[in-house]
């Protein structure tokens, strides 16, 4: 009967090297950038120069910050070298809240789109 010893190095995690975090920081500054400058084309000074983006404004705004999100909670929070039970614990209710937003969000503008009917 043998006994089997673990040792540190089988439950050591392979951390991000200093270049992986400075490339997820200028990806984190592109979105950045991405996010001002569509802010910018929307409604600052050069409004209205790939057409009128105020239906999808929003949406992209919420897809670009969603990418930053997940971004900083896979390499910064350590997730992406946790064990998966973690990252469905921490994202499973964020999925919730992100259907709630998005059903509250759709009643709104029905009950917007109902009110200025006369309905």
């Amino acid at each position: 009967m043998t006994a089997h010893v673990t040792t540190a190095d089988e439950h050591a995690h392979t951390h991000p090297t200093p270049g992986t975090y400075t490339k997820v920081g200028l990806v984190l500054f592109i979105l950045t950038a991405l996010e001002v400058a569509l802010y910018e084309i929307t409604f600052g000074e050069h409004a209205g120069a790939l057409g009128d983006l105020h239906l999808v404004f929003v949406p992209m705004l919420l897809a670009l910050s969603f990418a930053k999100f997940a971004l900083v909670a896979m390499f910064y929070m350590h997730l992406k070298q946790d064990h998966r039970l973690f990252s469905g614990v921490f994202v499973f209710p964020l999925i919730i809240a992100g259907v709630v937003i998005m059903a509250l969000a759709t009643l709104m503008a029905y009950h917007m789109a109902f009110a200025k009917s006369g309905g």
